[in-house]
């Protein structure tokens, strides 16, 4: 993902700044708790393609 690119790149719905997930290969926004997939290097910024972050995280499997 380009750097240069997410210094521009908002969240669509609250305007507000996003974290890059490398690992995920998504795109979060804490404030709406929202995961916007980057798909072939292409960040799909669709409030409908967004996946909901748990408010709880997964626990650790055994």
């Amino acid at each position: 993902m380009n750097a240069r690119l997410l210094d521009i790149l908002v969240c669509p719905i609250c305007k507000g700044p996003l974290d890059y997930d490398k690992k995920a290969q998504e795109l979060i926004c804490k404030a709406d708790k929202l995961a916007y997939p980057i798909r072939d290097g292409i960040p799909i910024m669709w409030a409908d393609e967004a996946r909901e972050l748990s408010a709880v995280p997964a626990a650790p499997a055994a």
